[in-house]
């Protein structure tokens, strides 16, 4: 009988294949929890494509670049997006029923009156910069950790979402609703234009600026006189 003595594996090749196991989970799962029957694009660009007359073809991007598309009124619903990102498109009204967002960076792009609460919540994560999202929805969808940087967001709706640690740089939030909503250790500090009601919103820790404070007095009818 022979005994063999196993080495271990250095510490940082051991490492590397614990994470390398845990991104092929993530990808496998995030695909089949989505929909085992969807086949897979990867690593493909996108430009200058038109879907309002026909709808993207319902699949799992991942690693994709959307560049200058116009998905105005288009059907997107269970269509599942990894790493993705967008650049300058328009999403203007269009349908994202059960449609999954993982890591996915929206940039200049156009998405007024999309209904993100109707989209799958597993594994939702998004960034928005440099965007135009009026009248857009979040209501009661999970969001917290997202960035919205240098965003138009009027009348956008956050009411009873969960919105903790999320970024609004410079973010102008005219009209926006935030009504029962979780915005705890959120960073409004360059954000204008918001109403928020403290006696309605959890505001924990949150973050705002000498500058903009008159936000949170505003449903309060408080004069404030220089």
């Amino acid at each position: 009988m022979f005994l063999v003595k196993l080495t271990p594996l250095p510490t940082f090749i051991e490492s590397n294949l614990i994470t390398n196991r845990t991104r092929l989970w993530q990808i496998h799962f995030f695909s089949y929890s989505c929909n085992m029957d969807q086949p897979l694009t990867e690593n493909h660009d996108f430009k200058n494509k038109d879907y309002t007359t026909s709808n993207l073809f319902k699949t799992e991007y991942t690693d994709c670049t959307f560049t200058n598309c116009n998905f105005e009124n288009s059907d997107l619903s269970n269509i599942s997006f990894l790493e993705c990102d967008f650049l300058d498109c328009n999403f203007s009204n269009a349908n994202v029923m059960h449609t999954s967002f993982n890591d996915v960076t929206f940039k200049g792009c156009k998405i007024l009156g999309v209904i993100f609460q109707s989209c799958n919540p597993f594994l939702l994560s998004f960034k928005f910069i440099d965007c135009t999202l009026n009248f857009s929805s979040f209501y009661q969808l999970k969001i917290s950790k997202t960035n919205f940087l240098k965003c138009t967001m009027h009348q956008v709706d956050f009411t009873e979402a969960e919105a903790k640690y999320v970024v609004f740089k410079d973010c102008d939030l005219l009209g926006a609703t935030f009504d029962r909503t979780n915005i705890e250790y959120s960073d409004f500090t360059s954000a204008f234009n918001f109403n928020i009601n403290p006696a309605l919103n959890k505001i924990k820790s949150a973050s705002f600026s000498k500058e903009n404070i008159y936000g949170l007095l505003e449903s309060f009818h408080i004069k404030i006189i220089e």
